[in-house]
């Protein structure tokens, strides 16, 4: 691989979600911040919305990682697509929750009851995370709802954040679970990286796998991955590991664009941008000429008439 081509220690633009590349643009940090404040303050329900490919997982890890371990007892649950019965079964296993084998439902909110009255009284807090929240079905955001009516006199012992994609939304406004919806006490929107973020965000990602030679990615290499990915911070990932992969390929020690057209053109989650641009680039041009004839047959016209004014008045 091109690591030692380019003396870097790890590779840089992974998609996995790891933490030590954590990159923090005005958004992610203002969620970020949002969320310690809230969970802190035991506010129950919250909720993180995000397109695709725009963090939410290494948010989320990044979140659970900054709460002090003294203070929380963390759950996280990356595919919520659970009916509700199994949902609890899969915050029992979260948690460390001992129950029998032929448990029925009362039983194990009982459990899951006592957990969270003993964890209080030992000064902890439990929070629960799921991601691709858009994914629960109704009736477990009920469940999980209900779940978390257990409260004292001054806070819930039960503090859910939801990370979803736009579609979480939607799923919120159903009637059925209006109650829910009404609980969620704060609500952070990810956006996409803008071009001096996509800048900063692969420099710190270089710096972050040991990079220290320099500048690998100009300026007007950086614009390209940036048109290409519209800032979404997985594309650009994709696009800048599969950059340096041209470039290596060609024994080059900085990046340039012939090398961001061969990334582009295999990478298949960028077509659709670049197909809905051709089109709309493709119809403004078809307008043009249009508009061209048109105003030409309006001169005509105007003109055409001018004369026969002129004509008749001799």
């Amino acid at each position: 691989m091109y690591g030692t081509h380019f003396g870097l220690q790890e590779l840089p633009f992974t998609i996995t979600p790891d933490t030590s590349f954590f990159f923090a643009p005005s958004s992610h940090q203002e969620a970020l911040n949002t969320l310690l404040v809230a969970a802190r303050s035991g506010e129950g329900f919250m909720k993180v919305i995000g397109e695709v490919g725009t963090g939410k997982t290494l948010l989320c890890r990044k979140f659970m990682g900054t709460l002090e371990h003294h203070e929380f007892v963390t759950a996280y649950i990356p595919n919520p697509y659970l009916q509700p019965m199994t949902l609890l079964f899969a915050c029992a296993d979260e948690l460390g929750i001992k129950y029998p084998q032929h448990v029925n439902q009362h039983q194990l909110l009982k459990l899951l009851n006592r957990y969270l009255i003993d964890t209080y009284a030992e000064g902890k807090r439990v929070l629960l995370c799921l991601d691709e929240a858009q994914a629960i079905p109704l009736e477990t955001l009920e469940s999980l709802r209900l779940l978390s009516n257990l409260e004292t006199e001054r806070r819930k012992l039960l503090q859910v954040v939801l990370f979803g994609q736009p579609e979480l939304d939607a799923r919120l406004d159903n009637p059925s679970i209006r109650q829910l919806k009404q609980r969620v006490s704060f609500s952070c929107q990810l956006s996409p990286l803008s071009l001096s973020e996509v800048e900063f965000y692969i420099s710190h990602r270089l710096a972050v796998a040991g990079y220290r030679g320099p500048r690998l990615f100009p300026h007007k290499v950086v614009k390209q991955i940036y048109r290409a990915s519209n800032g979404i911070p997985r594309l650009v990932n994709i696009l800048a590991h599969k950059t340096l992969m041209a470039a290596f390929g060609e024994g080059a020690r900085v990046a340039a664009e012939r090398h961001v057209r061969m990334a582009v053109a295999d990478t298949e989650s960028t077509q659709g941008v670049r197909t809905v641009k051709a089109k709309i680039l493709k119809y403004l041009t078809a307008l043009v000429p249009a508009a061209v004839i048109g105003l030409i047959s309006l001169f005509n016209l105007a003109f055409h008439g001018v004369t026969l004014i002129a004509g008749g008045s001799v």
